[in-house]
C-alpha cells in the first residue's frame, strides 16, 4: 500500500474505504471485507451514522490498531469549542478507540464562521492532547481556508473534496498544495455517490469514451483508471463500495501507471459541475441535525 506523509509527519495510506451512504449493517460487512483484502485506511463520519459499525468491524478483524488509519468527521451541528470536544468523545466511543488518526470538520459554515473557527480550535486542542494524530477539513473552499489559516495556528493536514475528472476544483487543489495541505478525494470515481437532491442528472465519468479507452489499453476497469489518475497526482482517494469484488478491484491500482498523455486526456474532461451541495449554501437551518450520543 502506498502511503502519503501529512504535513505533521504522520503517514497515511493513500487509498482507503469510504462508507458514505452505507447503511450500518452493510458498513460492518464492507469494512470487514476491506480489512481482509488489505485496506488499512477507513473513512467515516459522525453524520453517516455508521461509526459504531466501523468500530465493530475493526475490532473483529484482528488487525493491530497501530496498523490501521481511522478517519472521521465532525458534523456542523456539533461545531463550537465545547461541542466539538464532546463530538470527539461521541465518535471515539462509537468507534471504540482512544485516539483517532485523522479528525476533520465536515463542512465550513460560511454564515457562522466563528462557530467553525471554534470547532477547529477544539481540533487543535485534541491534537495537542494527543487524542488525534492529525486534523483537517472537508469541502473548504479557498476563502474558507484563507480565513481559517489567518485565525488558527495548525495548518490542516487534509482537505477532503469532491474530486474526479468531471469536477477537479483546481483552484482549491492549487491553494492546498501551496500550503502543504493534502488533497483527499471523495467520490474519486465520480457519478456513483450523490448527495440527496444533488447531481442526479450528472453523466457518469465511468462511461466517458476517454476513460473507457484508457481502461481498455491497460486491461483495467474505468474505476481503476480514475483512482490511478488521482493517486498519480499525489492525492488520497477514498472510494466506497459494499461489494467485495468491487472493494478488491478498487485496491488493485498500484501495478500500472498512466502516461503523461493519458493524464492530460483525463484532465481535459473537466465539466465544472459539482455533484454535492455548494459549500457556501451549507447552513445549520438547511443541513443541521442532531448527532446521537454514544
Amino acid at each position: 500500500m502506498q502511503t502519503l506523509t501529512l504535513n505533521n509527519g504522520v503517514d497515511m495510506p493513500a487509498l482507503g474505504l469510504g462508507v458514505f451512504q452505507t447503511p450500518p449493517p452493510e458498513t460492518r460487512a464492507a469494512v470487514t471485507a476491506a480489512l481482509e483484502l488489505g485496506y488499512r485506511h477507513i473513512d467515516t463520519a459522525a453524520a453517516y451514522g455508521n461509526e459504531r459499525e466501523v468500530g465493530q468491524a475493526v475490532r473483529d478483524s484482528g488487525v493491530p490498531r497501530d496498523d490501521l488509519f481511522i478517519e472521521t468527521k465532525i458534523w456542523i451541528s456539533d461545531y463550537g469549542y465545547d461541542q466539538t470536544l464532546h463530538a470527539f468523545d461521541k465518535s471515539a466511543t462509537k468507534l471504540g478507540v482512544d485516539r483517532i488518526d485523522l479528525l476533520i470538520l465536515h463542512q465550513a459554515l460560511p454564515t457562522d464562521f466563528d462557530r467553525t473557527l471554534a470547532a477547529y480550535r477544539a481540533l487543535e486542542q485534541l491534537l495537542a492532547d494527543g487524542k488525534v494524530r492529525a486534523i483537517g477539513v472537508s469541502n473548504f473552499m479557498t476563502d474558507h481556508l484563507t480565513a481559517l489559516l489567518e485565525a488558527t495556528s495548525v495548518v490542516p493536514a487534509v482537505n477532503q473534496l469532491e474530486i474526479h475528472p468531471y469536477f477537479q476544483q483546481r483552484a482549491v487543489l492549487d491553494f492546498d498544495d501551496r500550503h502543504h495541505i493534502l488533497n483527499q478525494a471523495w467520490s474519486p470515481i465520480g457519478g456513483i455517490t450523490f448527495y440527496p437532491g444533488y447531481g442526479e442528472h450528472r453523466t457518469s465519468v465511468l462511461e466517458d469514451p476517454a476513460v473507457t479507452a484508457i481502461a481498455k489499453a491497460h486491461g483495467k476497469s474505468p474505476a481503476q483508471v480514475l483512482l490511478r489518475w488521482g493517486l498519480q497526482q499525489g492525492r488520497s482517494v477514498i472510494p466506497k463500495s459494499t461489494k467485495r469484488e468491487r472493494i478488491a478491484e478498487n485496491l488493485d491500482v498500484f501495478d500500472f501507471d498512466l502516461s503523461a498523455d493519458e493524464l492530460i486526456a483525463l484532465d481535459a474532461l473537466e465539466t465544472g459541475r459539482r455533484g454535492g451541495p455548494e459549500p457556501d449554501a451549507v447552513t445549520l437551518a438547511a443541513f443541521g441535525r442532531a448527532i446521537p450520543e454514544a
